[in-house]
């Protein structure tokens, strides 16, 4: 398997020095739960696309801070290789801000979501049980950090996950696109300084609550084996169903 990651932010300050980049944790992220992949990285807000997509088997979205609505000439390029992209029925995996762009290429609705901001620990219902590693699930918890959300599931695609707050948390197309809210490359350190850095914005009270729901882990390395099964095509019944 050849996977290339489409790196969508520049991380600065201490989560560049200790992490690299976003696409550099997606990376360890596969490799700890055994991908035996060639990952290759490229930044779009530098420009950076492969020469082909042709050479890779399928195509990772990374977040950002960015919009994924905005007229940024970078966003506005990226959004054009993602709709041919889709049109090629390229298998594509999306978080967060890459979920979020996805879906507006499918001509699902993205904006601001009108609760404000989703940070910390949080809780989805998990409603796709054939997916690998996923006959006994109803629930998932991950990290989030967002202020936008997908507000209808993209015609065509089937929802995965929900909550409340974020009505579509994950879904699929098909056998080619897997996109998700919430972040499970992200580590609770990772988190904890998104929130301080983001203290004022999002309220003492909900700065608070959302410290505290790290201290109760999350799911990221499950949902890591789901994409690896899905992107390799391996079928739930070939799969554990726990991990």
């Amino acid at each position: 398997m050849k996977l290339c990651i489409l790196d969508n932010d520049i991380l600065d300050g201490h989560l560049a020095q200790a992490y690299s980049s976003f696409g550099a944790i997606f990376v360890r992220l596969f490799e700890g739960v055994g991908a035996d992949w060639t990952m290759e990285l490229f930044n779009t807000q530098l420009g950076q696309y492969p020469d082909s997509f042709d050479d890779f088997d399928a195509v990772l979205l990374t977040g950002s801070r960015a919009d994924s609505f905005s007229d940024a000439p970078w966003i506005v390029e990226l959004r054009l290789r993602v709709t041919e992209l889709l049109s090629a029925r390229k298998k594509m995996v999306g978080v967060c801000f890459g979920h979020q762009l996805i879906a507006l290429c499918l001509g699902a609705p993205v904006g601001r979501a009108p609760q404000g901001w989703g940070a910390g620990r949080m809780t989805y219902d998990w409603h796709r049980p054939e997916l690998p590693y996923c006959a006994e699930r109803t629930q998932i918890a991950l990290l989030a950090s967002h202020q936008d959300q997908v507000f209808e599931v993209p015609p065509g695609a089937s929802l995965v996950a929900s909550s409340d707050f974020c009505p579509v948390a994950a879904f699929t197309v098909g056998q080619e696109v897997f996109c998700i809210q919430p972040h499970p490359e992200f580590k609770e350190e990772i988190s904890a300084y998104l929130m301080d850095a983001r203290r004022a914005l999002l309220g003492e009270e909900k700065y608070a609550a959302a410290s505290a729901s790290l201290q109760h882990g999350h799911e990221g390395d499950h949902i890591a084996r789901m994409v690896v099964a899905f992107l390799e095509g391996t079928t739930a019944s070939h799969a554990m169903t726990t991990v």
